[in-house]
Parts: C-alpha cells; sequence; structure tokens
C-alpha cells in the first residue's frame, strides 16, 4: 500500500470519472469535445478535490494526446519553455498539439503566463490549467481570451456517496480490511464536496481500525476531533480554516488572527487569497469606524503581489493584527443590503426631474434639471433638497453605529437631515 489511496483509486477512463455531469453528460461541451476528438485551451476552475487533475489527464487519454505535467508552485519560465521546445521538436511525429497541464496556474506570474502566449496562439500545445481562484483575477487577459472556462462544481453527496462505496468495493487494502459496517454521513460531512479529502479521511480513519470493525459516524468525528488536520493534509483550500481566521479579526482577537494564518500558510495557503479576504474585511467588518483599514487591507494586497512569499507572511501578520485590534463597524455592509432590499420591493422609480441630466434642450424644455440647487452655492456647501425617488422622501437607510467616529458623523447627519426616518 505504497499510494495513497485517493492515487490507488484514480479513474482510468471517462466511464469512471464521478461528477460533473454539466460537462460530461450527453450534451455537456466536454462529452462534445471527446466525440468531435478536438479540444481547445482550457481553464477548469472549481474548489480542491474535484478531479481537475483527473478529467485533464483522461482527456489526453481519451484523445491520444502527449500529456505534460506542470505545478505551478515548482515550475517556472525555464520549466514550461522547456515543454514548449518539446513539443516543437515532436511536432513531426505527433499529429495533433500536445495538452500542457498546469496545475494551479492562479500562482504562475504574469511573465510566467506570458511565456505561454505564443504557443498556446500557435496551436504548439493544448493547454488546460486548472485553478481555485477565479480566472478573471489571476490569469492574464490575452491568456484567458485564448481559453475556454469551464466551472466544476463542489461533488453532491450521493456522488461521493458513489465514492465510498467504490472505494470499499475496489481497493484491496480496503477490502482486506473487511469493515463489518460503513456509516457515510461523517465522512461526507467533514469531506466539504472533495473527493481527494474524502479518501483521506477514510484511509486515515480505517487504518486505526482493527479488522472486521465498524466504521461509524462517531468514530470519524472522534479522529477528526483529536487530529483537526487528519483529512486536510495536503495544503488545500481550507474553508474552514479562513472562516475561523475572518470571525477571529471580526471578533477583535488578533492572537487567534495570526494564529489561523500561521495554519493557513504551512498549509500551503495562497497567499493572494488571504490577502483579498482581508480587503473584503476591512469594508464588511470596519468600514466606518476606520475607514484607513480599507487602505491599509488594499497596500497589503499589493504588497503581496510585489514581494511573494516567505516575506509576505509579515505583511500578511501585520494587517490582520491592525485589522483585529481596529475598532469594529457593518454599517456599510448593513446599509448596501437595506438599499438593495428597498429596490427589490419598490422596483424602479423615477428619477426626481431636478436630479435629472439634461444635455439637450427638448429635455431643458421638460424641466429635467429645472429647480435643482447647486450646494456650492449654499453656506457650507449644503441646501436641504430631496435626493431620493418621490414615493422615499424622507427615507433613512444607513444606520450609524454607536461608537465616537460613527456617532460624529451621525451627529452632522441629523443636524442636515432631521425630517429623516
Amino acid at each position: 500500500m505504497d499510494k495513497p489511496l485517493a492515487e490507488r483509486l484514480r479513474p482510468k477512463n471517462l466511464s469512471d470519472y464521478v461528477g460533473q455531469t454539466h460537462l460530461l453528460g450527453d450534451k455537456g461541451p466536454i462529452n462534445g469535445f471527446v466525440k468531435g476528438k478536438r479540444i481547445p485551451s482550457i481553464i477548469f476552475w472549481g474548489p480542491p478535490g474535484v478531479g481537475k487533475t483527473t478529467l485533464s489527464l483522461l482527456l489526453a487519454n481519451e484523445l491520444q494526446r502527449t500529456f505534460y505535467n506542470l505545478s505551478a508552485i515548482n515550475s517556472g519560465v525555464k520549466e514550461v519553455r522547456e515543454v514548449i521546445e518539446s513539443a516543437k521538436k515532436n511536432a513531426a511525429f505527433d499529429r495533433n498539439a500536445p495538452i500542457l497541464f498546469i496545475d494551479e496556474i492562479h500562482r504562475f506570474s504574469k511573465s510566467q503566463q506570458d511565456s505561454l502566449l505564443a504557443a498556446v496562439e500557435q496551436g504548439i500545445v493544448t493547454l488546460i490549467g486548472a485553478t481555485t481562484e477565479n480566472p478573471s483575477f489571476e490569469v492574464i487577459s490575452p491568456l484567458l481570451s485564448r481559453c475556454q472556462v469551464f466551472i466544476l462544481k463542489a461533488l453532491e453527496k450521493k456522488e461521493l456517496e458513489q465514492i465510498v462505496n467504490h472505494a470499499f468495493e475496489k481497493d484491496t487494502w480496503l477490502a482486506e480490511k473487511g469493515i463489518t459496517k460503513i456509516e457515510t454521513d461523517a465522512l461526507i460531512a467533514f469531506s466539504g464536496g472533495d473527493a481527494r479529502k474524502l479518501l483521506n479521511l477514510i484511509e486515515n480513519v480505517v487504518s486505526l481500525l482493527p479488522d472486521k470493525e465498524a466504521l461509524t459516524n462517531e468514530l470519524v468525528k472522534e479522529v477528526v476531533k483529536s487530529n483537526p488536520l487528519i483529512y486536510d493534509k495536503d495544503g488545500e483550500q481550507h474553508f474552514d480554516i479562513i472562516s475561523a481566521f475572518i470571525k477571529s479579526i471580526r471578533g477583535s482577537d488578533p492572537d487567534a488572527a495570526v494564529y489561523w494564518l500561521a495554519r493557513m500558510i504551512s498549509g500551503g495557503e495562497d497567499p493572494k487569497f488571504i490577502a483579498r479576504r482581508l480587503i473584503i474585511l476591512a469594508s464588511e467588518d470596519i468600514g466606518l469606524a476606520n475607514p484607513n483599514a480599507l487602505l491599509l487591507a488594499d497596500a497589503c494586497f499589493s504588497a503581496v503581489e510585489k514581494i511573494g512569499m516567505p516575506e509576505s507572511r509579515i505583511i500578511l501578520s501585520q494587517c490582520a493584527i491592525y485589522l483585529a485590534t481596529s475598532p469594529k463597524s457593518n454599517t456599510s455592509y448593513a446599509a448596501i443590503n437595506k438599499a438593495q432590499q428597498l429596490v427589490k420591493e419598490t422596483g424602479n422609480l423615477p428619477v426626481p426631474l431636478h436630479l435629472r441630466n439634461a444635455p439637450t434642450q427638448l429635455m431643458k424644455d421638460l424641466d429635467y434639471g429645472v429647480d435643482y440647487k447647486y450646494p456650492h452655492d449654499y453656506p457650507n456647501n449644503f441646501v436641504s433638497q430631496n435626493y431620493m425617488p418621490e414615493e422615499l422622501k424622507n427615507k433613512a437607510i444607513v444606520n450609524f453605529a454607536a461608537q465616537s467616529k460613527e456617532q460624529q458623523l451621525k451627529n452632522d447627519y441629523q443636524a442636515k437631515w432631521p425630517n429623516k426616518k
């Protein structure tokens, strides 16, 4: 049993592949490519453990293409160019362009992605990139425009149950253990739709069992409780840990924030993913209580992009501690939610005439912009007038928090708009 269970059970052909029926079903685009024996360059975007690597390898086998496999973690421009040169040399022997698979392509820098452009454009290689991050943000536009993006979904419960059953039916080691009863609810819950995580958990839990014992939900919970990383040892996106990280900062606990940050860094988390979440938090949970938080979080993302690891861990730590110790407010978050709900309830209310744009004489004749009061013509650059649709006149949306900075804003707001409720 040298190979991990997930590797031993990797599908050998497309008929054994579980999930992604929207791509592989009778009318699915990937199925169409296979039938037509042609495939464009592709970006597979989806969460960990849904089969991006496996699907890419199976496509290469199905289409009888040479398969080059690079990981963005340990490959650079040099390795990309070597693959391209190899593809050029073999062009006379290979009727179809080989497939160049790049795992975690979002970790490639701009220059590394640039090195792919000409080969993809000229058809020297067919690129398949796999990413857990939104390719619109992480893949350069020229390369993205030459690829079709397909979203892979987290596996559903019935698909995960299928994988569990297949494992106990087909794997020799599991068969030899002779497990007498298999409860799947806890296994599936802790897998988070990740097939690799599911199989890792099965392997680790069963390895602790004597032969011919039962695999129960309670046993799985106890094993995970005693070793929370047992089902997530490959350094994939830790959705539970990023949640704990964000909640620690929101709860103003810098010690917990730095601890969860260290857990993510140790697990190989993409530092830009962490930095993006800090930007969101700076606005959602701090906002008006400390507007500088958003500026610092944005600067953190920019610095992380420029510096890279391992030094970026210091920048992320500084930002996390600053945000955790900053005063908190969700006023902006609550206000936009309330405003969107109001729009949903009231529909497209007309813009008052005095607020309308009047670029033509006809619009002026229709009184567009008439009676608008220009605030700069009045003392302190303010004059009271209605800026809302008539049906929502004097409607208050923003609810300022009861902390010092926002109270100053609230006092000024109420002095200007005493009738708003």
